[in-house]
């Protein structure tokens, strides 16, 4: 095999603490262990890319795995052979806990299926993730025939060997980095995971890494949803023995934060990522189980019977979006797959970044390669070393926060910023451009959050314009979300005459349309398409009726009787309903009647009786925002709601020209230019 240059740097720099990826997956097809624990094994044999002496590294991993490493149907046979030698070496899983009836601590070897096995006090007090998920190591097992015929049991433990690095020198690593550029730091990070850096683009890097960010930042909140295949849940489950994957069904709010009866400490104080997969179906069996991650999301506390608790895991949600992005965001938000007591207000403005998994490619073969990388236990002793850093404040010598960042958008933006900066630049050496492109990509997913709350939650989470200023020049650059970066529904022009846009209610939710009037020499005859519900049907037909009666008071020379009329509704949002548009289909049908186009980018509002009776615009400072969003500067609504221009934030009132209507016919007047 021909290393690379990044390969020889890595092997010449970090001896003994690099393997070559694909050693890990050739090997784990036949062992069910996790990644760590294969490249302790290989770490320890086959750190070297000499071929023969690889070679024989390998053959001796086999072999010990072969030895010693416990499958399930062997559990009698290797029990077998502890009583018959004596003592016996295995590798497997050890989780403890205190029975309190006996005062004593036991554990459980989850492969030998070996229960109630006595540990020493003191093994407990060294590693104390024996009492949380359990702990991976290689473990020389005694028979002790004394206890036959008693309840303890006839096995017990010799010597323990946790699979994980005994001792991290972070001075010298900090300064080894000093020999790799950026970008060879950053593909070497990347092939650490298992992944062929050349494949991917600098996004997709960036993404892969921010990954990583729950793993050397503590109490960081995180969220991705994406597409199935994309690797989402591997590094959670196979790098680090620090964090836990758990996977949909329920949870309780004694296994996260503390149990009230043992007095136990939960996942939270006991693992460094909680990692939630299948977000969708994640389910609490305790009502208050969403308030207290809100409470911890947010201050990295917890209060539990009468003490309040700190704890440092950083919170993990991942899963899957089944519809392509532009789908979902027509018709709902991107928090959709979660469960609805989930879909909380104030637990999503807890989230730090969400990262759009539809960018991530679907995992291939070839982008696992054979290139060399950190052996994951050591990568993880590296980021949970730097967890203890920060580099928060970073971005103070260059830049500062726009108007539209409030102080948990600044705090989730750091957050990213620094987790970045520890990934990349432990030594702390970097340049501003470097900190300029970490500072856009995390404002950038925390802007994507903001996005959402303002779909779900309206005005309250209308600053979403992020930017930052350059504190040397002075200029103000703005940072937008790629998805919602598509064309406005409204385009800046003069549109062709019968051409309308309203915005409707549908099923509690506003929703812009594009209406469509063709006006041909006829007698009479109506159709309209593209309608999502009967109830913008019958606005349209309200609207005709109306006009049927009055169109004189427009034009004496016109009526409706001499036109047919053709209407398409194109609806962007994928609305199910359309209510509120009938005066929208009046100012329609005119312009399509008179040939005459309606003002450029200008939304159309309100609704009317048979008789003409307007009625105010409901949710106004809501609508005139999706007015804004959908690219209107203008908009035309009933005098009825000129009562509610006080409540319009001033915001709104710079960006639009209000012009307000006294009946439809005077709509139609205003929206067209009829003197």
């Amino acid at each position: 095999m021909a290393t690379t240059d990044i390969d020889q740097k890595a092997l010449d720099v970090f001896p003994g603490r690099v393997v070559r990826k694909d050693l890990v997956q050739d090997i784990k097809s036949g062992a069910n262990v996790p990644t760590y624990v294969l490249e302790y094994l290989i770490g320890q044999y086959c750190a070297t890319d000499d071929e023969e002496a690889l070679e024989q590294g390998l053959e001796k991993v086999k072999e010990i795995l072969s030895k010693h490493y416990v499958r399930p149907d062997e559990a009698e046979f290797v029990k077998s052979q502890v009583r018959e030698r004596g003592r016996y070496r295995v590798i497997d899983k050890v989780t403890v806990q205190l029975d309190e009836k006996q005062d004593a601590y036991v554990g459980s070897f989850v492969n030998l299926g070996l229960s109630d096995v006595e540990i020493n006090k003191q093994l407990v007090s060294e590693h104390s993730k024996l009492l949380g998920g359990g702990v991976w190591a290689i473990i020389d097992l005694e028979y002790i025939p004394d206890n036959a015929k008693t309840p303890k049991s006839l096995f017990g433990i010799d010597s323990f060997k946790p699979i994980q690095v005994s001792n991290l020198d972070l001075a010298q690593l900090k300064q080894k980095r000093r020999r790799f550029t950026r970008d060879e730091w950053m593909d070497l990070i990347l092939q650490t995971v298992g992944y062929d850096a050349s494949h991917f683009s600098d996004r997709e890097k960036l993404l892969f890494l921010t990954r990583c960010i729950p793993l050397i930042e503590s109490n960081y909140n995180y969220v991705e949803l994406g597409p199935r295949g994309t690797g989402k849940s591997y590094l959670y489950r196979e790098i680090s023995p620090h964090s836990i994957l758990i996977s949909g069904g329920k949870t309780t709010v004694a296994k996260l934060f503390l149990n009230l009866n043992t007095g136990r400490i939960g996942l939270v104080g006991r693992w460094d990522i909680v990692a939630f997969d299948e977000v969708g179906g994640l389910s609490f069996s305790d009502s208050q189980a969403v308030q207290m991650l809100k409470d911890y999301m947010e201050s990295g506390s917890f209060s539990r019977g009468t003490e309040e608790m700190t704890a440092q895991a950083s919170m993990v949600y991942i899963g899957n979006i089944d519809l392509d992005v532009e789908g979902v965001l027509k018709s709902s938000h991107l928090f959709e797959p979660f469960p609805d007591d989930m879909q909380d207000l104030a637990l999503i403005d807890r989230f730090h970044y969400y990262l759009p998994g539809w960018e991530v490619p679907k995992m291939q073969s070839k982008f696992f390669g054979n290139q060399f990388g950190f052996i994951v236990d050591y990568f993880a002793e590296f980021a949970r070393e730097l967890r203890k850093e920060s580099y928060n404040d970073a971005i103070n010598d260059e830049f500062a926060f726009g108007d539209h960042l409030n102080q948990r958008d600044e705090r989730a933006v750091r957050k990213t910023v620094s987790g970045l900066m520890k990934l990349l630049h432990p030594h702390g050496e970097y340049t501003k451009e470097n900190l300029r492109e970490y500072l856009e990509f995390a404002m950038e997913g925390r802007r994507r959050i903001k996005e959402q709350l303002k779909r779900i939650g309206g005005m309250e989470y209308r600053a979403v314009e992020f930017s930052y200023l350059d504190l040397q020049t002075s200029e103000e650059s703005y940072v937008s979300v790629p998805e919602e970066a598509n064309e406005s529904l409204i385009p800046p022009g003069t549109q062709q005459s019968g051409t309308v846009y309203t915005i409707g209610e549908s099923e509690g939710r506003h929703a812009p349309f594009r209406i469509e009037t063709q006006a041909l020499a006829g007698t009479g005859t109506t159709s309209i398409s593209g309608t999502p519900g009967t109830e913008m049907k019958t606005s349209f037909e309200t609207a005709c009726d109306y006009l049927q009666a009055n169109i004189r008071e427009l034009t004496r020379d016109e009526t409706l009787d001499d036109y047919d009329l053709n209407v398409q509704v194109l609806n962007p949002s994928d609305a199910g309903e359309g209510k509120e548009t009938s005066v929208g289909f009046l100012v329609g049908i005119v312009s399509g009647i008179l040939d005459r186009s309606v003002r450029p980018q200008t939304i159309v509002l309100g609704a009317m009786s048979l008789m003409g009776e307007l009625v105010a615009v409901s949710s106004l400072v809501d609508k005139l925002q999706l007015a804004v969003d959908s690219g209107a500067n203008s908009v035309l609504l009933p005098a009825e709601n000129k009562s509610d221009i006080a409540k319009i934030p001033n915001e709104l009132l710079d960006e639009l020209q209000l012009m307000f209507y006294t009946d439809p016919l005077d709509a139609a007047s205003k929206a067209i230019n009829i003197n």
